[in-house]
């Protein structure tokens, strides 16, 4: 089936992987029957692939909740971002929203709305949230930010609806565990850090530790012993290299834009694993 360039990352996320794509449509399996990705974040593998039946999960409830609005309701959603004004003061006052109590009584569509518009015009366009759970990116200050991206919020949406998707929030170990043989399922996790202050996993409270790659790692073998295919992309790093010395690794060239320091942006290293041929 011809694939809808339309439908795209609606959202800037931490570890995206559109810059991974290429590498990684080489490395997809030619036949499986439902596609799965525990940690969907922006979304660029699955809208890249647009697969006709898959499970998709992220453990961020704020995120998961875009995702289904746009599948529901995508023109309330496109019709509140309209009212959002690219200006310092509002920013940081739909910013405070989450710091209140009343911010569980806003509306799924109002709370949608929020991130995208924080995502569009914070600094550097990422969702990150403080030990609390609160949206802590400063105001970006940029000329035109793409607020209303109504043409990419319809793709999206009807992609979502004329195919079976079923869109979940929770544990990466639970999202999969209907896999089945020849299903094939897609990890992202958070990356092991390169260096003891590259840490990013303030996307999500609670953080990623070396704890949770080992269970990712054990969930791998497990869906290996059940016959689903597995394709798993994470930082090149030692630790890495010896969970998944069982596996086919390949050393793929990323360049990473989140380093605060301009000068320590650049090419390196990830590895994509996989158990198929």
């Amino acid at each position: 089936m011809e694939k809808n360039s339309l439908i795209a990352p609606f959202l800037k996320w931490v570890g995206g992987k559109r810059q991974l794509i290429p590498a990684i449509n080489q490395l997809l399996p030619r036949h499986y029957n439902c596609y799965y990705e525990a940690f969907v974040g922006g979304g660029a593998v699955l809208f890249n692939i647009q697969p006709g039946k898959a499970v998709i999960n992220d453990f961020n409830p704020e995120l998961i909740n875009v995702y289904k609005v746009i599948k529901n309701h995508p023109e309330a959603l496109i019709k509140d971002l309209k009212r959002h004004k690219n200006e310092s003061d509002y920013f940081y006052e739909v910013r405070a929203l989450d710091r209140q109590v009343s911010f569980a009584r806003l509306s799924d569509i109002k709370k949608a709305s929020r991130i995208i518009y924080l995502n569009k015009t914070c600094y550097n366009g990422l969702y990150r949230v403080n030990s609390a759970g609160e949206f802590n990116a400063p105001f970006g200050r940029y000329k035109n930010p793409n607020i209303v991206n109504d043409v990419t919020i319809r793709a999206v949406s009807e992609f979502l609806n004329a195919n079976d998707i079923t869109i979940l929030n929770g544990d990466f170990e639970k999202a999969v565990e209907s896999a089945q043989k020849d299903d094939f399922v897609y990890f992202d996790p958070p990356y092991v850090p390169v260096s003891q202050s590259a840490n990013f996993t303030g996307y999500v409270k609670g953080g990623f530790d070396l704890a949770e790659q080992e269970r990712l790692r054990n969930v791998c073998h497990q869906l290996h012993n059940r016959g689903v295919k597995f394709l798993l992309s994470n930082s090149s790093t030692p630790v890495i290299h010896e969970l998944y010395k069982d596996y086919d690794i390949q050393i793929v060239k990323a360049t990473r834009a989140i380093n605060s320091n301009a000068l320590k942006r650049g090419a390196i290293d990830e590895v994509l694993i996989r158990n198929y041929e």
